[in-house]
């Protein structure tokens, strides 16, 4: 049995941010700008609080049973809600979504490299 990659995205919203925390955030907004975007296993946060409220967490996970997907999911929320409670921020509306990579299709790149696999 060969083990399934999982992308967990945790999204929500910011909650009665003190002026203290959303000027520490606009300052680390660089570092959690979309484009260093990435699902990794310690977990990566984008926001751009200048704009909005909304943050998201990426991370990635591996199962070797689909059975197993919920239980990454709930430590990619439990992460998350680590990193907010550890530096005092309040949230709201937090969600959860998993995709188990085995099961998206491929786009024209992967179908090609696909092919050329014996």
């Amino acid at each position: 049995m060969s083990s399934r990659t999982i992308r967990v995205t945790v999204r929500g919203a910011f909650d009665a941010l003190t002026d203290a925390q959303r000027a520490g955030l606009l300052a680390d907004a660089d570092r959690h700008d979309v484009a260093y975007a990435a699902f990794t296993a310690e977990g990566s946060l984008t926001y751009d609080i200048a704009a909005r409220p909304f943050f998201t967490f990426r991370y990635a996970g591996t199962v070797d049973d689909e059975r197993d997907i919920p239980a990454v999911t709930a430590r990619a929320e439990a992460a998350a809600v680590a990193w907010l409670t550890a530096r005092g921020y309040a949230y709201k509306n937090l969600t959860s979504q998993a995709v188990d990579l085995s099961q998206t299709p491929l786009g024209k790149r992967g179908r090609r490299e696909a092919s050329r696999q014996p």
